[in-house]
């Protein structure tokens, strides 16, 4: 019975703690609560804990996604290494942008960052390795600490950015 009267309090608070609000209230103090304002309140900002994509990440993670942004570059007609490239990122629940090569000026891009127009290419952070090689992404991806494997439930990464 304890544990059933636990289990119900510890989902009753984390219903509770779902939403956040924050204002200013008549007198101008700022005001943070789990409770939207009543009367007359400026500048009310509703957040929802965990709503955000980085929050959900892990704290590792999160701060070497900041410290070491990951793009992979990859081409149409690039299909095994490229999704090769893109298995071993969201195996390791790594957040990263994909750009594919489309155009002359993108081409250029690639051509300064590892020499030619090669794909599949992985930038981390102000490194980079030129064609699909697994352990070369691994050693990349664990300097800039990364995780080694996905938490659990984590979800796929990359998408093109144009």
């Amino acid at each position: 019975m304890r544990h059933l009267l636990m289990l119900c309090l510890a989902v009753a608070t984390a219903g509770a703690l779902a939403d956040t609000y924050r204002w200013t209230d008549e007198a101008g103090r700022t005001v943070i609560s789990d409770t939207p304002p009543v009367g007359k309140a400026r500048d009310v900002q509703r957040k929802s804990v965990g709503s955000e994509a980085g929050d959900t990440l892990p704290f590792a993670t999160r701060k070497a996604a900041e410290a070491f942004p990951v793009t992979l570059y990859t081409a149409a007609d690039c299909v095994s290494e490229c999704k090769q490239a893109r298995d071993l990122l969201n195996g390791r629940g790594v957040p990263f942008s994909e750009k594919m090569v489309q155009n002359p000026e993108d081409a250029r891009e690639l051509k300064q960052l590892v020499g030619d127009a090669f794909v599949p290419a992985l930038k981390v952070g102000k490194q980079h390795v030129r064609g699909y090689d697994a352990g070369a992404y691994d050693n990349l991806l664990d300097l800039a600490g990364y995780p080694k494997s996905a938490p659990y439930g984590a979800k796929p990464s990359g998408g093109l950015s144009q």
